[in-house]
């Protein structure tokens, strides 16, 4: 295994996470700014090993707002999403992008918080793919071991935060894409509601919505204390207030277990080793944890391939309308290509597919009747090595991976509800493993008290011991 790669230090940071730093600006014991170099510097050691950052932004945005939950602490915003005066390129190489005029909608939501915003991270080309690699470029690398990926959409954040440049980073999850990288790296990743924050545009013009906007954490109350802040400027009013969680509930919870995969894909014994060491947990700490069974068939699976592959057949079609005239679709990378090729081969059966996967919400909602939560694994597989997913490897190898690596998370996607991924257990080689809890619609409050409890019951693996 290669040696880890961190930058904790030192250094104004120290080890302290994002409501620590707050803290101690608040009292005027650090500056923004000179949390904000510390950052900047830790990126600068970290960044030739990890390939992370896309733009280092030479004048950092700050927020105004002394009184926010996260005020002075440093971020990174994901790629995919518009801050003022930094082009968005989306991982892509199939258009130059032009600096955007304006902070996009959920930027606004983000900066609310009070973070300092130095950059913008790296994703697979439009987030279509489960690990930050690229057909014509350096991949973006594992903290705890370089030779392996970083998960995705969110990988670039996910690297940052673990390799401790920053304490929490912008993320946001399509498919698994806060999830998938939490997972990969040791990190708490909170998928919300669908509609939980603003929906940036590309969501807003899906035939269904899968994206949910949100962060990658060290800490739970990191995680709780964005959501807080987040709700401070905008609260959606068809959905229950998360408020400020603060610490585990003393209620009981009736939790339900899925464990083999609905594809039917093999689950990698270790992860069901990590998989059957938190249930003992969760009834150690008095819930009631049972098997369950899936609120959808093997069906869906298919129907959520088609869906993704008609994502990247549209961005083809359409990219010079909704991105820029220079959008060439003929520079995307192979495994977009072969998304897109996928679908065209399946088209005529698109009406029926988006009819079964808008009915699953229903179907998931009255799964809850009996429990408050379900667990299981993030993934069915270890992280991958890089190469392994590779866009530039053949279409149908890539593909086939992923469907048997990606199985637990496209189900909160496609019915909006929450889910998180926290790190509670590690394989024969020290790499982190995620363990996922979803819940009902609106219900985060529930994910975040119940993660309060396991990381003082079980804490968290630090990179940097």
């Amino acid at each position: 295994m290669a040696a880890r790669v961190h930058a904790f230090t030192d250094d104004a940071l120290g080890e302290h996470d994002g409501v620590g730093i707050a803290e101690l600006i608040r009292r005027g014991e650090l500056s923004a700014s000179e949390v904000a170099k510390a950052a900047q510097e830790r990126a600068a050691r970290v960044n030739p090993v990890l390939n992370a950052v896309v733009v280092a932004m030479d004048s950092p945005v700050v927020s105004g707002d002394r009184e926010a939950l996260l005020f002075g602490v440093p971020t990174y915003v994901k790629d995919n999403t518009d801050l003022a005066g930094v082009p968005t390129q989306h991982g892509s190489v199939a258009w130059r992008a032009r600096p955007a005029k304006a902070n996009g909608p959920y930027a606004k939501q983000l900066l609310s918080s009070g973070m300092t915003v130095l950059g913008k991270t790296t994703l697979p080309e439009f987030g279509l793919n489960a690990t930050t690699e690229f057909a014509l470029a350096e991949p973006t690398h594992n903290p705890w071991d370089p030779e392996f990926s970083s998960g995705a959409s969110s990988g670039g954040s996910a690297a940052l935060v673990a390799a401790g440049v920053v304490p929490i980073a912008h993320g946001n999850d399509g498919g698994g894409s806060i999830r998938i990288p939490a997972a990969c790296c040791g990190l708490v990743g909170l998928k919300p509601t669908r509609g939980r924050h603003i929906d940036g545009p590309q969501a807003r013009s899906m035939p269904i919505n899968l994206v949910s906007e949100g962060v990658l954490t060290r800490t739970v109350r990191d995680t709780a204390t964005y959501f807080a802040a987040a709700e401070r400027f905008w609260r959606n009013p068809g959905l229950p207030p998360v408020g400020l969680v603060e610490g585990p509930a003393q209620r009981r919870l009736r939790i339900g277990v899925l464990t083999e995969p609905i594809t039917g894909a093999p689950l990698d014994p270790q992860i069901r080793a990590v998989l059957d060491d938190t249930v003992k947990l969760l009834e150690g700490l008095g819930h009631e944890v049972r098997p369950i069974g899936y609120p959808v068939d093997r069906g869906f699976a298919e129907d959520f391939a088609t869906y993704w592959a008609m994502l990247a057949y549209l961005l083809g079609r359409t990219g010079k309308l909704t991105l820029d005239r220079s959008f060439d679709p003929s520079r995307l990378d192979p495994f977009t290509k072969g998304l897109a090729a996928r679908f065209r081969g399946s088209a005529l059966r698109s009406p029926a597919v988006l009819y079964r996967l808008s009915r699953t919400r229903h179907a998931y909602a009255a799964s809850f009747r009996d429990v408050e939560l379900v667990v299981s694994p993030v993934l069915a597989s270890l992280t991958p090595p890089l190469g392994y997913l590779s866009p530039d490897q053949p279409f149908d190898e890539v593909f086939d991976r992923l469907l048997n690596y990606v199985t637990y998370t496209p189900l909160a996607n496609v019915t909006g509800a929450p889910a998180l991924s926290l790190p509670l257990g590690s394989s024969a080689e020290g790499l982190p493993i995620g363990v996922l809890f979803s819940a009902a619609h609106g219900d985060e409050r529930t994910l975040l008290e119940l993660a309060y409890a396991l990381e003082a019951a079980r804490p968290f693996r630090r990179i940097q011991d």
